[in-house]
C-alpha cells in the first residue's frame, strides 16, 4: 500500500476505530482492516490434531504478581504453538508445570487461549470492515477511555511476544474497527509508543498518520494531553510532524507542475536584514 496521505484539510473526525483516509497501512503483510487477514493456519486433519491439543499434560500458566496473580491451566500442546511458551515448557523441571507471567495482562492472555483453541477471539470481526466487530454488551459504543483499543493492542504486543504473527495481524485489525475518541486515541497512542519498538511502523504509522490528519481539530478535544503526549514521546511528536512536512511538501510540487514557472527557486524566506 502506499504512504498515507496526510490531508490537512480533511474535514471528517471520525475516530481511528474504523478504516482511516491516509492511516491504514501494510507491512509485512499486515493491514488495518483488511479482510483478508488470516484466521489461523488449518491443519490438514483439524480433528485429529485437536484432539491430540486435548490429550497433552496440563500447564499451569500464573499471570500478573503478588495478590494479583491469576493461575489458569492450558493444554501444553496448544502453548507451544508459540516459539515462546515452547522455550518455557522445554526448561521447566521437577513434577509441577508452572509458568509465570508477571507483567501480561489476564485479559490478553484470555484472548490469546480463546484463539489458540478456537481461532478467534472475542469480539469478532464482523464480514466487513463497515460493521466493526461484535456488540461487545460491557462496553460503550464510542470509547472514550481508550480500553478498547488497548484490549487488542496488548493482544498485538503479546502476540508478538510469543510468536504468533497471525494473531498479531488479527488483533491489529480488530484496532481498526473501533470508534473512539481524542482521549481514547491517546491512550491508544501512548501505550503503542511505550511498548512496541520503534521499527514496528505497523502499528505506529497508522497512529502517526491518524494525528497528522486531524490534530487541527482533535488537538481541540484533547490538547493537553496531546501536548503531554509530545513531551512524553518526542518519537511521536517527530513521526507526526514528519508526516505533516511531507504532505506539506508534496502539495507545492504538485503546484509547481501544474503552475510551471510560478514557484520561485531558492527559499522563499530570507532572514530581514539589520543595520547597525
Amino acid at each position: 500500500m502506499a504512504e498515507p496521505e496526510v490531508q490537512l484539510t480533511e474535514p471528517d473526525v471520525e475516530m481511528a476505530g474504523a478504516e482511516e483516509e491516509g492511516a491504514d497501512v501494510e507491512e509485512d503483510g499486515a493491514a488495518a482492516g483488511d479482510e483478508s487477514a488470516p484466521a489461523r493456519t488449518a491443519a490438514t486433519s483439524p480433528g485429529t490434531v485437536f484432539l491430540d491439543y486435548l490429550k497433552s499434560p496440563m500447564i499451569e500458566v500464573v499471570v500478573g504478581k503478588g495478590s494479583e496473580a491469576t493461575t489458569i491451566s492450558a493444554h501444553q500442546n496448544i502453548l507451544t504453538q508459540s516459539p515462546w511458551f515452547t522455550e518455557q515448557v522445554a526448561a521447566l523441571t521437577g513434577s509441577r508445570k508452572r509458568i509465570s507471567m508477571p507483567d501480561e495482562s489476564l485479559d490478553a492472555i484470555a484472548c490469546f487461549l480463546q484463539y489458540q483453541y478456537t481461532g478467534e477471539y472475542f469480539p469478532r470481526r464482523l464480514p466487513s470492515t463497515a460493521e466493526g466487530l461484535e456488540t461487545d454488551p460491557s462496553a460503550p459504543a464510542i470509547d472514550d477511555t481508550g480500553d478498547q483499543l488497548l484490549k487488542h493492542a496488548r493482544v498485538y504486543t503479546l502476540a508478538e511476544k510469543l510468536g504468533l504473527p497471525e494473531l498479531k495481524t488479527l488483533a491489529h485489525s480488530k484496532i481498526h474497527r473501533i470508534n473512539s475518541t481524542a482521549r481514547g486515541e491517546i491512550a491508544y497512542a501512548r501505550y503503542v509508543y511505550g511498548n512496541t519498538p520503534s521499527k514496528d511502523v505497523t502499528i505506529r504509522k497508522p497512529v502517526a498518520a491518524f494525528w497528522a490528519t486531524r490534530s487541527h481539530v482533535l488537538r481541540h478535544e484533547a490538547e493537553e494531553e496531546f501536548r503531554t503526549m509530545c513531551l512524553e514521546y518526542p518519537q511521536f511528536g517527530f513521526d507526526v510532524l514528519s508526516l505533516v512536512l511531507d504532505q506539506k511538501e508534496k502539495r507545492s510540487a504538485a503546484r509547481e507542475e501544474a503552475e510551471p514557472g510560478s514557484a520561485v527557486k531558492g527559499s522563499a524566506r530570507k532572514r530581514a536584514r539589520v543595520q547597525l
